[in-house]
């Protein structure tokens, strides 16, 4: 009798324990650490930031030629770009490529290009009957280099490339893909040349104003 009162106390301690094995749920691992993300100077710089922050004026990230009696000044309207102009300028610009957007496209389609870089150009006369070739403007980019596909005037005048004494001439030049604004170009025209944009000079100037406008943009949600 007190054997087998033993053995049921046995048994149902065995099946107690087998109940509560089954009712935890199976062990699993830890799924394995994912490496931290690699947050690079160029993820950073073509971020897009709110516009209506920007404080930066034209001239103050233009690249400036004087080849022949021209100044020449170009602006890249990369929206990343534009955006860090003060709010009257980053408009002005914004409504130039919306303005010939359309011309844009065709033109870039027609040579298989999704994405053209579009850049501002200004030529100013500073001696009489001044020549200027847009076609002339270049771009060392990446170690290539890169002249604009097609053109794509503003101004009336513009097709007549020929400028007096404080006259002024603006326009598009179209330019494919490869031109990377995000990093130090080198631009040329006739046997002018201009290495400003750098990361000692207006890339540095971007960066700076990048952040200025975050924070400023965050102050005021």
């Amino acid at each position: 009798m007190e054997g087998d009162v033993v053995m049921r106390r046995s048994t149902l301690s065995a099946a107690m324990a087998l109940a509560a094995c089954g009712s935890q749920p199976p062990a699993t691992q830890s799924p394995p650490a994912l490496p931290p993300a690699r947050v690079t100077r160029d993820s950073m710089s073509t971020a897009l930031v709110p516009p209506g922050y920007g404080t930066l004026h034209q001239d103050d990230i233009s690249i400036i030629l004087q080849p022949n009696g021209v100044r020449v000044t170009a602006l890249p309207l990369d929206e990343s770009i534009i955006r860090l102009l003060a709010p009257d300028s980053y408009r002005s610009m914004r409504s130039i490529l919306e303005a010939k957007r359309q011309q844009i496209a065709q033109r870039a389609q027609l040579r298989g290009i999704q994405n053209p870089r579009v850049w501002y150009v200004r030529f100013y006369g500073l001696t009489p009957d001044a020549h200027f070739v847009p076609t002339d403007f270049s771009i060392l980019s990446g170690g290539r280099e890169y002249r604009p596909f097609d053109v794509i005037p503003i101004t009336g005048g513009f097709g007549d490339q020929r400028l007096q004494p404080r006259d002024t001439q603006a326009g598009l030049l179209l330019f494919e893909e490869g031109v990377d604004v995000t990093q130090p170009l080198s631009v040329t025209m006739g046997a002018e040349r201009n290495t400003d944009w750098s990361l000692d000079d207006i890339l540095k100037k971007l960066d700076a104003e990048r952040a200025s406008v975050r924070a400023r943009a965050g102050a005021h949600p």
